[in-house]
């Protein structure tokens, strides 16, 4: 009985059909692992890359422009126009404006105030808008939805109740002269 038994385990450990069948099946969930946190990665890069151009660009053209007195939606339509790659902009990106005094610093709350779909919508903005030669601060906040939310890199992000990942790009200006 027991020769027989061992007999049958000698076949079956010569047996090497279905060996790469088994190495795939062990190795190919890490590489997608790792090929979609890449991708994932990527456009995270992207949408931050656009998100600070786009607010560069914006911080140039108030900078320069002191006469008009641009208002959240304005600036927030502007950024939305030159950074392209983000989806539903318009009801996804948040601006914070305001003065600073280099000379007494208080610095801007280190919490960005982006928006949350969940919660009811808050008109509060803090934007406030410069006098000439006065040092202002820009903080714009974006919220959207990762590719793969609860696989790789995608779950290990922290993320709100609605399941959105925030970016956050900041720019500092003077106002010039008017």
């Amino acid at each position: 009985m027991i020769r027989c038994i061992t007999q049958k385990l000698r076949r079956f450990r010569a047996h090497d059909d279905g060996n790469a069948s088994v190495e795939f099946a062990i190795v190919i969930p890490a590489f997608l692992l790792a090929l979609m946190s890449t991708v994932e990665l990527g456009l995270i890069n992207l949408r931050h890359s656009q998100l600070e151009r786009a607010l560069d660009l914006t911080v140039r053209d108030i900078r320069l422009n002191t006469g008009a007195n641009k208002d959240h939606a304005q600036i927030r339509d502007e950024i939305c126009e030159l950074s392209g790659f983000i989806d539903d902009c318009a009801s996804s990106l948040k601006l914070e404006m305001v003065r600073a005094d280099p000379f007494n610093w208080t610095g801007i709350d280190p919490d960005p105030d982006c928006i949350n779909r969940i919660e009811e919508v808050n008109p509060d903005v803090t934007f406030e808008h410069g006098q000439s030669n006065e040092l202002m601060l820009i903080r714009a906040c974006m919220k959207f939805k990762p590719i793969l939310p609860t696989w790789g890199l995608g779950q290990s992000l922290s993320k709100d109740d609605d399941g959105r990942i925030s970016l956050t790009a900041a720019s500092a200006f003077v106002q010039e002269p008017r």
